[in-house]
């Protein structure tokens, strides 16, 4: 009632200025009670309000502007500014904030080969690693620009969800695929055995061709093959993939090509690697980032065998 007087007090009709005292008369509030309610202190509440409102809309933007009120409250909570989770989710629908909300993509990337010998499917949608280095996931997806489409290979790792590994191409060349597994490759081999790990893809001929099986045996990791040649093969990377257009993709687009592309995906695997908080990879309350889920894992554990000694049921 407060806010709809001063909106309306100034407003003129016929000439005259409707003021305070007549809209109070067609209103069941004395004119004293409105003075006294704009003369009030403000509340507490309302101090705290304006107190988090920048607060809320900080960690919003660092984060892409994608994080929803579980994930803003989290990193404040984090940041040692106490807060109710329902306050966060009142103040962001106050300032117009959500998370992002995926939706369906369209494009396929996924060329199969049935004439190819595929490897066994050595993870039949178990899509679980007790260490880092045990299984990874490679997928492809895609990304319309004005100069045509702009295609980009991942490897994630199934423990921590970390990006290990990525390329971007024009074409869905074999050597994109390869790009990404040597990436990964150099990035993990350099601190880690890579013995006995498990390399997951789908039917893609990317992943069938002799040059990315030989780069694998190269490196004693072991491939497996999606044995139904659906998205739930691969599930765990297909959503990650989501992620991605919906995190970077769609909001910060339209792209002109393969450059602009290149340049935010690096930015954005250096956020979900080192800043994005994610829910799947706790197993307590709250969230954490997949290097700190990993630098934990490092710091409560000891090899007790070699990455190359354990079997597709150990993981």
């Amino acid at each position: 009632m407060i806010a709809f007087i001063d909106e309306h007090k100034d407003r003129r009709s016929g000439g005259l200025r409707w003021g305070i005292e007549p809209i109070c008369k067609q209103l069941p509030i004395a004119p004293a009670t409105y003075h006294a309610a704009r003369n009030r202190a403000p509340s507490a509440r309302t101090l705290r309000d304006r107190q988090l409102r920048p607060e809320i809309l900080e960690v919003w933007e660092k984060n892409l502007c994608v994080y929803g009120a579980d994930k803003v409250w989290d990193q404040l909570n984090k940041d040692g500014i106490r807060v109710a989770r329902c306050t966060i989710e009142r103040l962001m629908a106050d300032m117009g904030l959500q998370g992002c909300r995926r939706g369906r993509t369209s494009v396929r990337t996924t060329i199969s080969d049935d004439t190819l010998d595929r490897p066994n499917d050595l993870v039949k949608r178990r899509f679980k690693a007790s260490a880092p280095n045990r299984l990874w996931l490679a997928d492809l997806t895609y990304v319309r620009t004005s100069t045509g489409w702009v295609y980009v290979a991942f490897i994630v790792d199934v423990y921590s969800r970390m990006i290990v590994g990525w390329q971007a191409s024009r074409s869905l060349r074999t050597d994109l695929a390869i790009d990404a597994l040597q990436m990964a490759i150099y990035n993990r081999g350099r601190t880690d055995s890579l013995q006995g790990l498990i390399h997951h893809s789908d039917r893609g001929v990317q992943y069938l061709s002799l040059r990315y099986s030989k780069r694998l045996d190269q490196n004693d990791i072991v491939a497996s093959v999606g044995s139904k040649g659906d998205s739930y093969d691969n599930a765990l990377v297909e959503s990650f993939n989501g992620l991605y257009k919906w995190e970077l993709i769609y909001p910060r687009g339209p792209w002109t090509g393969l450059a602009d592309v290149e340049w935010a995906t690096l930015t954005y695997v250096d956020w979900f690697n080192q800043r994005r908080l994610h829910g799947g990879i706790t197993t307590g309350p709250g969230y954490t980032t997949p290097a700190n889920y990993e630098a934990d894992y490092y710091r409560q554990n000891v090899p007790t065998e070699p990455a190359g000694t354990q079997t597709p049921e150990s993981l």
